[in-house]
């Protein structure tokens, strides 16, 4: 399968764009994933002046965000197309710091709710920093660019609850708001000083403008770009449907409860690391070899580690699979997000873009309740099992529903009449 204007408007500097998009990736997962630690426990500081409890608020401050991202990440995908994908990220970074630090200020529960479902409708730098990339790397390097991408989040993500968690004990939780903010900024301020964007309008260009529902339906008609969405929710959900459950996962495993939360975190962490570790490998190997089979090879390997991981019974057995887990979910992720870049025509970086981040907000937002009544009615164990089926799902999806061969040559990047 060839691409129809795949590549026309990459620009001689992708380089210099992509490693400056890397290390802002960083600092915004740092800043967003540092007050994951201590955020229950900032809303039970608070108070409550409803008659809300406490858990059910700690629920919302989470899924509010999720399900508002949801809803805003396409349109925002979409006006990216119309306005410029840099000013999209600038959009993200500015106004999550923007939200950020008025997290410090909230005086109950419910305007920290507030505050975050805001946070889902402004932000949203993933998918923003994505569609950056996709609109001036050469398809045929998007797996090396997107796995990049995926290490700076991986690091982030890695990074920044240690950081958010220190500042929190050693200075109190609106001190780490405070910090949030600040690094936000910081990137927002890198993006608009040294990234530049050749931006061309699109009734400027030889690609037709249309409205929102008609680009939307245009590439949702894209052979094999349903699969692959497809496969981002799957992958999602598989990820975050055990996390609610594992401390008490844990708890089964080890001989010593003192030691349950850092076991929770160092398997978090391993796991997000090997993803990191090994993105920029995969991606580098679907570049070569077609992202669909190392989308379908991954997928087998996940469902291999959760499977074992139904029957394991030492602790080190279940971090051992973990870390496959993990290397698996780099190579799903990487080859997604390639293939969502392969399948993209001209100017449609943003709203495919925004689509896929508002899929995966969609699986974060569903995951920890399917995860939790799995649990309920079957048992803790019977969780792994179905992220198991589910990646097998995900592998058959990828042989079946994929497209053979998506082959990116230089006379693909010619624009068509």
């Amino acid at each position: 399968m060839t691409l129809p204007n795949a590549d026309m408007h990459a620009t001689p500097s992708w380089r210099k764009t992509l490693y400056i998009m890397v290390f802002c990736q960083v600092i915004t997962s740092i800043g967003f994933s540092s007050i994951f630690p201590f955020l229950p426990l900032y809303v039970k500081s608070l108070g409550s002046v409803t008659s809300l409890g406490t858990e059910i608020l700690s629920g919302l401050v989470f899924s509010s965000q999720a399900l508002t991202m949801m809803i805003a990440s396409p349109i925002w995908g979409a006006v990216a197309d119309r306005w410029g994908r840099k000013l999209m990220v600038e959009r993200a970074m500015f106004g999550g710091a923007v939200i950020l630090l008025l997290m410090a200020f909230a005086r109950s529960a419910e305007e920290l709710v507030l505050l975050r479902t805001i946070q889902g409708m402004i932000t949203g730098t993933i998918g923003a920093a994505n569609a950056l990339v996709a609109s001036i790397v050469p398809r045929e390097r998007c797996g090396f660019a997107m796995g990049l991408l995926q290490v700076g989040l991986g690091a982030g993500v890695g990074l920044g609850p240690i950081i958010g968690g220190a500042v929190a004990d050693a200075y109190g939780y609106r001190a780490a708001f405070y910090v949030t903010g600040a690094l936000l900024a910081a990137a927002g301020m890198i993006v608009a000083v040294c990234v530049q964007e050749h931006f061309v309008p699109p009734a400027k260009t030889d690609c037709r403008r249309t409205g929102f529902w008609s680009e939307w339906r245009q590439i949702l008609s894209t052979p094999g770009i349903v699969a692959t969405y497809a496969l981002r929710f799957m992958d999602s959900l598989s990820r975050m449907a055990f996390i609610p459950i594992l401390p008490l996962f844990a708890l089964e495993l080890m001989a010593e409860a003192s030691r349950v939360n850092s076991f929770t975190g160092l398997v978090i962490g391993t796991a997000a690391a090997a993803a990191a570790v090994f993105s920029v490998f995969f991606g580098r190997l679907g570049d070569r070899t077609g992202h669909r089979w190392v989308v379908i090879a991954c997928s087998l390997a996940g469902f291999s580690s959760f499977f074992l991981q139904v029957w394991v019974n030492r602790s080190w057995q279940f971090l051992s699979l973990q870390l496959l887990a993990g290397i698996a979910h780099g190579g799903i992720v990487t080859g997604v997000s390639a293939l969502l870049a392969r399948h993209t025509r001209c100017g449609e970086e943003g709203a495919v873009y925004g689509l896929d981040n508002s899929i995966n907000s969609g699986a974060r937002a569903l995951a920890p309740m399917i995860g939790v009544s799995i649990a309920m009615w079957l048992g803790l164990r019977a969780v792994f099992g179905a992220i198991a089926v589910l990646y097998l799902a995900a592998a058959l999806l990828a042989l079946w529903r994929l497209p053979q061969v998506v082959v990116c040559r230089p006379s693909d990047r010619k624009a068509t009449p």
